[in-house]
């Protein structure tokens, strides 16, 4: 007869991976990639270092895991976004300020997922990671190309991909470890962080704007 595992102990070695999951995450908010080794993450979650490997074969297989664990929050976040009614700029504009706050309420790790050099496995998941942001950032530009709010003279997947370039490219220096760091909770740091995501996503929805004497020969026109 087949062993079959008990609910019990399938809920224990459930539990074992969600806690090696978050301490894993922890560790890499407090310091990154290189900090985060698998003995450390095991005494984080209370564990044997053997015990890790158990359910992940690496440390490149774990990482990449947190990685696509963190990233999918973020891609369902904007997902959310863009599914809302209302003008594509707006929405494009919603999006892009939303994962620029988010972003910089935890630096370390947003650092880690977006810019920090990595094993091949995990950049392999960022990618990934990258590649859903950018379809649904591609899907709101196509809606405003589609009611005529957005420009229509580019393809909207290229598009996606040079605003996904740049605000990502435009939160490296925020994020970056070597940058000067404030105190989340101070007026001045929400401020800072308001202008930043405000600055950014104008970036992104003015790429993709109607011309202007487009726009002004539109409002001209005979109704």
């Amino acid at each position: 007869m087949a062993y079959r595992q008990t609910a019990a102990v399938e809920a224990r070695l459930q539990d074992n991976r969600t806690r090696i999951l978050e301490a894993a995450r922890s560790l890499v908010s407090e310091g990154g990639w290189k900090e985060a080794q698998v003995a450390s993450v095991a005494a984080a979650a209370g564990i044997a270092t053997g015990t890790v490997y158990r359910y992940f074969p690496s440390k490149a297989d774990l990482f990449a895991e947190v990685l696509a664990a963190v990233s999918q929050r973020e891609v369902d976040v904007l997902s959310e976004i863009a599914a809302e009614d209302g003008a594509a700029a707006g929405r494009l504009h919603a999006s892009v300020t939303s994962f620029v706050r988010r972003a910089m309420r935890n630096p370390r790790l947003a650092y880690a997922l977006i810019a920090e050099p990595c094993d091949k496995e995990i950049d392999a998941a960022r990618l990934v990671y990258r590649a859903a942001i950018s379809e649904v950032i591609r899907s709101i530009v196509a809606s405003g190309q589609a009611s005529g709010e957005m420009a229509s003279d580019f393809r909207p997947d290229i598009a996606a991909s040079v605003i996904v370039g740049g605000f990502m490219e435009g939160l490296i220096g925020p994020l970056s470890p070597l940058s000067r760091q404030q105190h989340q909770d101070t007026d001045e740091y929400q401020r800072e962080v308001a202008m930043l995501a405000d600055q950014i996503a104008r970036l992104a929805c003015a790429s993709v704007a109607m011309p202007t004497a487009t726009v002004r020969q539109l409002a001209r026109r005979p109704r």
